[in-house]
């Protein structure tokens, strides 16, 4: 099931210059009595834009995901697969994505209760799989996320309605404050950012590698740094963090021996289904943004 949208509430790459507007729609849409977080993990999330849970997947689990990682970063068809991003100039391995349909162990996880219903409890709704991938940034070689909202790619790009939608980022191995960890300025998903430029035609391509159309300009940037300040999200291998698709995020690129990867899952209300791309000459493949709607759990 697709849908058509025929209004923006959200626009964006359509002037000159950037502007900054309140967001319009809730963020939970669930209570207490509906899912696992409790009243005051879904307070912190309204205020913030993200919850941190401290081990969501056991030891056992933890060690099969990270074979399966090593499995998939050495596999020559995986690496040869349209899905596969490698880094311009190391060649390495920076992101699979689909991960849920390529592999079943991934796909267990992305379908798993203890996650889907976190999802389901947030948006309020029955939900499906947006986007799936895995990121990897080994220790040396890992390059820097730079600052932006996942939003206003979908939107722009996948043709997202509005900002219903979660990511879970569950992590494979320790997150320290100095490998590249998940940076949110938190309140930051209250407002939007519209940004500046059209979108290229299949901008993707490039984006993946160096994100270039959707970057918030430096002076939005830095206001919003100043007002909502910037948390830093170390946490052991095995936890997770849940985040608000509107949130402003980033990571810093990775020069210790330390490794980060993690597993990457959006979730998409089935009530906010993507249509036609609000600023792109056409949606990206769905790989990237699923065009069918396939609720899970």
């Amino acid at each position: 099931m697709t849908i058509t949208t025929t209004t923006d509430a959200y626009p964006t790459r359509l002037s000159s210059e950037p502007s900054v507007m309140p967001r319009q729609d809730k963020v939970v849409h669930g209570t207490a009595a509906d899912g696992p977080f409790d009243a005051g993990a879904l307070q912190h999330f309204e205020d913030t834009g993200y919850v941190l849970i401290d081990q969501l997947v056991t030891a056992e689990e933890l060690a099969e995901m990270r074979e399966e990682l090593r499995r998939l970063s050495l596999d020559p068809a995986v690496r040869a697969d349209e899905r596969t991003v490698v880094e311009a100039k190391s060649q390495e391995v920076r992101s699979i994505f689909e991960v849920h349909k390529s592999s079943p162990l991934f796909r267990r996880i992305a379908t798993d209760p203890r996650v889907v219903g976190r999802a389901r409890q947030i948006l309020g709704s029955d939900v499906y799989i947006h986007q799936s991938r895995v990121n990897f940034k080994p220790g040396f070689e890992g390059k820097e996320f730079s600052w932006h909202s996942d939003f206003e790619t979908w939107h722009a790009e996948d043709g997202m309605p509005t900002p219903r939608a979660v990511s879970i980022s569950i992590s494979l191995t320790d997150n320290y404050s100095f490998n590249g960890p998940l940076m949110i300025m938190p309140g930051s998903h209250q407002q939007y950012v519209s940004c500046v430029g059209e979108t290229p035609e299949d901008n993707y391509k490039s984006s993946l590698v160096m994100q270039g159309a959707g970057t918030p300009d430096k002076e939005t940037l830095t206001r919003f740094a100043d007002e909502y300040g910037i948390d830093v999200l170390e946490g052991k291998a095995g936890g997770a963090i849940m985040f608000d698709s509107n949130c402003m995020h980033a990571s810093n690129g990775n020069v210790t021996p330390f490794p980060r990867s993690n597993v990457f899952i959006v979730f998409n209300s089935v009530e906010n289904a993507c249509g036609e791309p609000f600023a792109a000459p056409a949606p990206r493949p769905a790989f990237l943004g699923a065009r069918e709607v396939e609720p899970v759990g």
